[in-house]
């Protein structure tokens, strides 16, 4: 084994002087990757505090808290390395609970902070349990309804959690099969979702928290259905549901006599986020993002407000908390060329006051557009998308990385993306394809991807790469694909599936093989599993055998003619680090190329924004030696403070 350096090819320097001079100027990626200066605000019930995210001395995200109206401003955690980056305000105004795992493990411990003692509480200290919240209530301020996996690591219970005296009581216990929990305005867990032996998705309910659960609702796996939540009275289930139509609605469904109310509807995409009243519990308003995103309002009484909060910025807004009042909501905007923006929304004035930005260093620099654009797959299916291309120089012949989203079953949206902007400054434009099976656009287009890993999903990527090169945005010979989790098995897929289509590629904690995904999943996600057989493939079928064989990379390493990039947090609980190795040992055999950074203290990402800037500095260079765009010099052989370790494999005779 040789120990080489990664060093900008000459490509990178060739690049004409004209389209260089032509850029702006380069933007660090310590203003893109690191922390933001401030984020993640949110009011206490009675509106007198605000808390939110901010890096301490040490660079680490710790939540911050201060009286409304006074410069008080104080930090409440300690974190001592990762950063926080969940919490949330307890009903009773004096505790504030955060979530935090240990080094990217995600088995997510509750904390409990005092603000008026200043003491801090683990309320869930079970090694290896994870910890995640079903719900809170107004009436019950004491109290939080917690789920932990600690009876079974594969099933979550649901526990009364006691902010007082810090006693967990079990509340719920799973029969072995419920994936989510929901609870009623008298706060009692009264419905559970299931994922059927067949995929599908079954809702059960029960008369109160004492009675037998009964099923509401049973479809197979082609439908969308998720429970959203109970009426008031307890009479009606509010639904995500896309039964009778190919869009997913948000509905009224009696529990007696199965009358269903149809309260916000799209023909082009599925339902998005649903803001319902936390105290009346009446559906407000419904998000729908066929490119950018529009609200649907349904209860006339906040119409005034969604008048006016679109006119308030330009870019698309996102309710993120309210007072118990109601009379104050906390707002963000979210826009493709400046990065987050909050606000305070007076309601009874109708007007909002300017809180902060994520990143006020980014105000001003010249940022690139994300289009949505519409990309038509070879068997006619519609792909959309987003593009991005640099600013300056024209839209002609550039050197360009497609960026598909992890998941799979997910999905891009408008917005500012850190990736899309560096890369852009860089020179390169960017395509962000929405391939079949990507969520939000109907449950055909959700279909379509069925048991097509490797197969017609990644034909969408190809298309959505002759697309660009037919409207010509890129040059054919330098386009790279880059990505995380579901995005990165696309990028070994790129390498080895299609080799001479792709100039390199970068996979971020993306699988290798498919066998060994599911094998090695967390145990908590065991009930979900049917889903995976469905969507994926059944590794216990013999008729599947072959497509998990051929849709695996590594089984096509030998193919890998082209430069690669692997990024591996060492405790990833979804993708293990086998997944890397086991590609880089089958690289090494077949006496190819490639680098391998593994970080010690990441999970499924990279989260400290040391490792963060560090893989993305030897993705730039590595990108720009393979396609020719610009990059910010590394100073030394890793960032300071990243836990980089870095393995090189060069080919030998």
């Amino acid at each position: 084994m040789k120990t080489i350096f990664l060093i900008t090819n000459v490509l990178s320097l060739l690049m004409t002087a004209a389209v260089q001079g032509e850029l702006p100027p380069l933007i660090s990626r310590d203003l893109l990757f690191g922390n933001p200066e401030r984020t993640s605000p949110a009011l206490s019930p009675d509106g007198k505090r605000l808390a939110w995210l901010a890096p301490d001395t040490n660079n680490v995200l710790q939540v911050w808290v201060k009286t409304v109206g006074k410069d008080d401003d104080r930090i409440i955690t300690a974190d001592k390395k990762r950063g926080i980056r969940q919490y949330f305000w307890a009903k009773d105004n004096r505790n504030l609970i955060y979530l935090q795992d240990s080094d990217g493990d995600e088995n997510f411990h509750a904390y409990g902070v005092d603000l008026d003692s200043g003491n801090v509480r683990d309320y869930t200290p079970f090694q290896g349990v994870r910890a995640q919240v079903t719900d809170l209530n107004p009436d019950f301020p004491n109290e939080v309804l917690v789920e932990l996996n600690l009876r079974d690591r594969s099933l979550f219970d649901v526990y009364r959690l006691n902010l007082k005296n810090g006693a967990l009581e079990l509340d719920t216990e799973n029969p072995g099969d419920v994936t989510g929990w929901g609870a009623d305005s008298k706060f009692r867990v009264r419905s559970a979702q299931i994922a059927t032996p067949e995929g599908g998705t079954e809702i059960r309910v029960r008369a109160d928290d004492k009675s037998p659960w009964k099923t509401f609702l049973k479809v197979g796996p082609e439908e969308i259905l998720d429970a959203l939540g109970f009426t008031k009275d307890s009479q009606s289930l509010y639904l995500m549901s896309s039964i009778g139509r190919d869009t997913a609605a948000v509905v009224e469904k009696n529990l007696a006599d199965g009358k269903e109310k149809v309260l916000a509807v799209s023909d082009e995409v599925d339902a998005g986020d649903v803001l319902i009243h936390p105290r009346r519990y009446v559906v407000e308003a419904v998000s729908f993002s066929p490119g950018r995103t529009r609200w649907q309002v349904v209860d006339p009484a906040v119409k005034e407000d969604f008048d006016g909060l679109a006119k308030l910025n330009d870019g698309d807004f996102f309710v993120v908390n309210r007072t118990e009042a109601d009379d104050i909501w906390l707002v963000g905007y979210q826009s493709d060329r400046a990065p987050g923006r909050f606000y305070r929304w007076d309601r009874k004035a109708k007007r909002g006051t300017f809180l902060f930005t994520t990143r006020p260093k980014l105000d001003g620099l010249l940022l690139a557009e994300m289009k949505p654009v519409v990309i038509p797959a070879r068997d006619g299916l519609k792909m959309n998308s987003y593009l991005t291309l640099p600013v300056g120089v024209p839209p002609k012949n550039l050197p360009m990385v497609l960026f598909p989203h992890g998941g799979p079953w997910a999905r891009d949206e408008w917005g500012f993306n850190g990736n899309a902007q560096w890369l852009a400054n860089r020179g390169y434009a960017v395509l962000q394809p929405n391939f079949r099976g990507s969520t939000g656009y109907g449950k055909n287009f959700r279909n379509a991807g069925n048991k097509q890993w490797g197969l017609k999903m990644h034909d969408d990527l190809i298309d959505a790469v002759n697309w660009a090169v037919k409207e010509g945005y890129a040059d054919p010979k330098k386009i790279g694909i880059m990505g995380g989790s579901y995005g990165g098995y696309c990028a070994l897929a790129g390498v080895t599936f299609t080799p001479d289509v792709f100039a390199c590629a970068v996979d971020i904690v993306g699988p290798s093989n498919l066998k060994t995904l599911i094998n090695s999943i967390p145990p908590y996600w065991k009930p979900m599993l049917s889903i995976f057989n469905v969507r994926l493939a059944d590794m216990n079928d013999p008729k599947d055998a072959e497509l998990v064989r051929k849709a695996s990379p590594l089984n096509s390493a030998d193919r890998i003619i082209r430069p690669l990039l692997i990024g591996q947090g060492a405790n990833d609980p979804r993708v293990k680090p086998a997944e890397s190795e086991q590609i880089v040992a089958a690289i090494e055999r077949n006496h190819g190329n490639v680098i391998y950074v593994v970080y010690p203290d990441e999970g499924h990402g990279f989260a400290r924004p040391e490792n963060r800037t560090d893989f993305n500095a030897r993705a730039e260079a590595f990108l720009g030696s393979q396609l020719g765009g610009r990059v910010e010099p590394m100073e030394g052989t890793k960032i300071a403070g990243s836990t980089a370790i870095v393995r090189v494999v060069v080919a030998t005779p």
